[in-house]
């Protein structure tokens, strides 16, 4: 069976907001307040699979003091301008 987008869009909220480190937790919360509603289904999956990620890493990515994997740098791009602009 296939997840409704709407429950989907609500999870992949929660797991925003439920992250572990505070400064995640307030940085994703916001960038999926914004845009997960306007993700297509291939955007959300790789949202989703980038909450898979560990904590301490997105943070150094975002920040931009590590270098985002290949398959993530445009979307770690557009959660550092969301949280600079």
């Amino acid at each position: 069976m296939t997840e409704p987008r709407e429950t989907r869009l609500k999870r992949l909220k929660m797991r925003s907001m439920r992250r572990g480190i505070k400064e995640m937790d307030i940085i994703l919360e916001r960038y999926a307040d914004d845009n997960l509603a306007g993700m297509d289904a291939a955007a959300l999956d790789l949202y989703e699979d980038l909450l898979h990620e560990n904590d301490q890493d997105l943070y150094q990515w975002v920040t931009g003091q590590q270098p985002a994997p290949d398959r993530f740098q445009g979307l770690i791009g557009n959660i550092s301008r969301a949280i600079s602009g």
